[in-house]
């Protein structure tokens, strides 16, 4: 159960760093950040496979550049569903995931491996 509770929080810091560095992102405060990191997690875990497994040929065809796609597909869904998380823009999208995934690669060694 902790581990579930830091990850969470590892994850929802994480959104505030990306959101922090991408002009086209804004998230209203840490409780709007805490529910986009549940969200996103529910997301990744329930329609990402779903995604993946539907566009295989072409993820396989761009030697997997198409998970950028479909991970800011996630990232759009998640601002249309959270109230105060705003991403302007799908390439924005796109740019937060990366930044996303990379703050959170971060901040778990930082955290984890302490």
């Amino acid at each position: 159960m902790t581990n579930i509770l830091v990850s969470w929080l590892i994850m929802t810091g994480s959104v505030l760093v990306a959101a922090y560095l991408l002009p086209g992102v804004r998230v209203s405060g840490f409780g709007s950040a805490l529910i986009v990191a549940v969200v996103i997690g529910i997301l990744n875990a329930v329609v990402r496979p779903v995604l993946i497994v539907l566009t295989l040929p072409l993820t396989i065809f761009t030697l997997g550049l198409f998970i950028l796609v479909i991970n800011a597909i996630i990232v759009l869904i998640a601002g249309s569903v959270v109230k105060g998380f705003e991403v302007r823009g799908f390439f924005t999208a796109i740019w937060f995931s990366i930044i996303l995934s990379i703050a959170h690669w971060i901040l778990q060694a930082v955290v984890i491996h302490a």
